[in-house]
Order: structure tokens, then C-alpha cells, then sequence
């Protein structure tokens, strides 16, 4: 008569490696690839203080509310070196403001960063000079007349390259 052995399995140290190997190596490739979706997708759209940022949104809101009502519309137009923003009312009506003002802003970092006063060019344009680098760009725009806001919008914008 023959016997026959059956062989039980035996957990060992090597076992034991292999299973904190993969655990944690999921762990950590899941961590590593939530990073870098993170990093490579943020818009970097923040404001320096959360908690005043949430005191200031309500009026921010109706002072919104109030100037979409006028029917105010802005048109920015970047080639080259020659950045035109035309404001407008309903009937293409010119506007005239006291002053407008361009913030480049790229969507991460602050390095290229910058701001310029458009002087007033007649039936509600305003120019400036200023060489854009290529890539994307969110322009702040900013009209004020007689000391009140009177447009404020942001647009994000892509320069092409060369």
C-alpha cells in the first residue's frame, strides 16, 4: 500500500514580504499617481485668506448681479504686442470709463505675472503694448467710472506659440 503525502501550505517569511511588498506598493503607486493629477492639473485658482475670501463673497455677488444687469460686455483682443479691450453696452453703445486695467495672471505660478493700464482709444476702446508670452493666460479685467466698478471679469485665454 502506498502512501500518500498531501503537503500543507506554510506561510514563511517570503510570504509575508510579498504581501507588505504589494500592499503597500499599491499604497503608494495609488498616493504618487493622486499627486501627480494633482500637481499637473491644478488651476491654481486660490485666494491668499479662505475665511475673508467667504466673509466678501455676498457682496461681491450683488455688485455682479448689479453690473450684468446693465448689460455691460468686454471683448479682449491679444496679437503680438497689441492687447484691445472694447466695452460695450446693449446696441454696441461705446462705453466710457475713468480707467481699465489688464491683470496677466498664468493659471500656476506667479513669476510671469503682470499688469497694465489701457489708455482709452475713442467709442469705447482701450489699447496697450505689451509683449505676451505664449501659453495660457487668465486676464483680469477691471473698467471703473466715477470711483465704481463698472466691469470686472476674468477670461482665460491661450496664446499660441511661435
Amino acid at each position: 500500500m502506498s502512501q500518500k503525502t498531501i503537503k500543507t501550505f506554510t506561510f514563511t517569511g517570503w510570504h509575508m514580504l510579498a504581501a507588505m511588498v504589494l500592499f503597500f506598493g499599491t499604497i503608494i503607486t495609488v498616493n504618487f499617481t493622486m499627486a501627480y493629477f494633482a500637481t499637473s492639473t491644478w488651476s491654481g485658482l486660490v485666494v491668499k485668506n479662505t475665511y475673508v475670501a467667504s466673509q466678501q463673497f455676498n457682496g461681491k455677488t450683488t455688485a455682479i448681479r448689479e453690473m450684468l444687469a446693465t448689460g455691460i460686455k468686454g471683448q479682449l483682443e491679444v496679437e503680438g504686442t497689441a492687447i484691445r479691450y472694447t466695452l460695450t453696452l446693449p446696441g454696441e453703445k461705446p462705453v466710457v470709463a475713468d480707467s481699465v486695467t489688464a491683470h496677466f495672471k498664468r493659471p500656476v505660478g506667479e513669476h510671469q505675472d503682470f499688469q497694465l493700464a489701457l489708455t482709452p482709444a475713442g467709442d469705447g476702446l482701450y489699447v496697450a503694448e505689451h509683449a505676451v508670452l505664449s501659453g495660457n493666460w487668465i486676464v483680469e479685467m477691471i473698467a471703473i467710472q466715477g470711483g465704481k466698478t463698472i466691469m470686472h471679469e476674468a477670461n482665460r485665454i491661450a496664446i499660441a506659440g511661435e
